[in-house]
């Protein structure tokens, strides 16, 4: 062995240990740019929770679910059934099929209630950003990488999902930032695992993965693109047309295209019978463009660029295209479902804008664009949810707050109690929870609210009225303070 092969080995030896410091070291930031957004996310939901700014719908919906998954139980929900007359043995998957819900079961072994879904909605949400840093890393460099992580922990889709109670889409973002940068990684079977597992998420979920295969076939993977669409569109036919109906749902509770037609074929043939009309409805209310407008935003318009955009349209058109306004607009939940896919489009659609002006090695320009990225998030700031995290006011309690808990511990353990909205997720760890509604359901127990409009009640009146019909019925009032009425028959 020679002295020239003796100094390779070695500097190769010594190249190879300075890289596996710098990756320790991008770990530890990673890692802590993750933590510190978990943390962020977990204080949000927390402090909403412990100051009665949860809601009964759907923070309660979520929690019955897991608990009975944790007690080897079918995810009974009786504050659906009973809302939706249809029974206390009701369950979850009648209403979205949701089955990943079952991964959080453990959880609940360890603490029984809505704070362990807050902090695992937290976790998940940050957890996608090693993924997305990896994934622009390659594309972009690393710091670019650090900033686009740093714009997805901010990012207004998020920030409207963990301050809206939990839902279903905290899975999305991790599962989509894996599906999207191990295939980049050509690594297959852990991208299309991923790509399974967004079909537990939600009986719309195949839209992605057939909008993912749509970009694999634009990509030139035309026969792997075709097979994603294919099998998306299927899972989403199966889903919607059987499964629910087997869980003892209706395929058409969520159908909300009436306008197009009666169902998915009359749809479609109202679609093709005036597409022009079809082609402007997304841009048909000022909410709509907003929220298209903010989607696109935060990439500085670049995801446009991408063939990766077509994982997220979809899901997008399957919102605009629709009657709920609530699906339209920017203050809820629905915007974090593609919000990963929008930041991978982005940084896909700002190289390949370097490629075509023969710029490809302009570091200047990739950390301008990164930088206004990041930028662009710190602006958003203000005008959504984060916005909480740095006012006092946000962790003070109020009157409301000192009564709500006063009048929750009015209620006795393990009984069935109708709870006004934002009371409910502070008595569902120790109680039946029912959501009160001008409805009656008959519980043995009452908390009602007189001072605040709650939902579904069309006013205030109808609350006040709904608690003297409850006395008229027989309930007697056993606890009266700053609005908060606890009755028991």
């Amino acid at each position: 062995m020679t002295g020239d092969t003796l100094a390779a080995r070695a500097g190769a030896g010594a190249a190879a240990a300075s890289w596996r410091v710098r990756l320790t070291g991008h770990r530890l930031r990673v890692g802590a740019i993750a933590l510190l957004a978990a943390v962020a996310y977990a204080v949000l939901g927390l402090v909403k929770l412990a100051s009665f700014r949860a809601s009964t719908f759907d923070l309660v919906i979520m929690d019955q679910t897991v608990r009975n998954y944790a007690a080897f139980r079918p995810p009974y929900v009786p504050v659906l059934g009973m809302f939706h007359g249809r029974g206390m043995a009701y369950v979850q998957l009648a209403d979205h099929f949701s089955p990943i819900y079952a991964l959080l079961a453990p959880l609940y072994w360890i603490h029984d209630g809505p704070q362990t879904l807050i902090v695992a909605q937290a976790a998940l949400f940050a957890a996608a950003i090693p993924f997305l840093w990896r994934y622009t890393r390659r594309v972009l460099g690393v710091v670019p990488a650090y900033l686009v992580s740093v714009a997805y922990a901010l990012s207004w889709p998020v920030a409207q999902a963990v301050v809206f109670d939990v839902h279903e889409v905290m899975f999305v973002p991790l599962l989509t930032a894996i599906m999207i940068e191990r295939y980049h990684a050509g690594r297959m079977l852990p991208a299309f695992l991923a790509m399974m597992g967004l079909l537990l998420v939600k009986e719309d979920m195949g839209l992605m993965v057939a909008g993912f295969g749509l970009c694999l076939i634009v990509m030139g993977e035309r026969w792997r693109g075709a097979l994603c669409a294919v099998f998306g569109i299927g899972a989403v036919l199966l889903v919607r047309g059987l499964v629910t109906s087997v869980f003892g749902g209706n395929a058409k509770d969520f159908w909300a295209y009436g306008h197009l037609g009666s169902d998915i074929p009359g749809a479609v043939l109202g679609i093709m019978r005036d597409p022009l009309a079809a082609l402007l409805l997304p841009f048909s209310e000022e909410a709509k463009v907003d929220a298209l407008f903010l989607l696109a935003w935060p990439t500085l318009m670049l995801c446009l660029l991408s063939p990766l955009s077509l994982a997220a349209l979809p899901h997008v058109l399957e919102r605009m295209l629709s009657d709920r306004v609530q699906w339209w607009q920017a203050d809820f939940q629905y915007n974090a479902f593609t919000v990963v896919i929008l930041f991978c489009a982005g940084v896909d659609g700002a190289a390949r804008l370097l490629r075509w002006y023969e710029r490809s090695d302009d570091t200047a320009l990739k950390l301008a664009w990164s930088a206004a990225v990041c930028a662009v998030a710190l602006t958003l700031v203000p005008k959504f949810a984060f916005d909480q995290l740095y006012h006092p006011a946000f962790y003070k309690g109020d009157l409301k707050a000192a009564a709500a808990a006063e009048a929750v511990s009015k209620v006795p353990s393990g009984v069935t109690v109708e709870a006004v909205n934002s009371v409910g997720p502070a008595l569902t760890s120790r109680a039946t929870v029912l959501l009160w509604s001008p409805t009656p359901r008959g519980a043995p127990w009452v908390v009602a609210d007189t001072f605040r409009w709650e939902y579904p009640f069309g006013s205030l009146e109808d609350q006040l009225a709904k608690v003297n019909e409850l006395q008229g019925q027989g309930y007697v009032k056993v606890f009266e303070r700053d609005g908060y009425v606890v009755l028991r028959r």
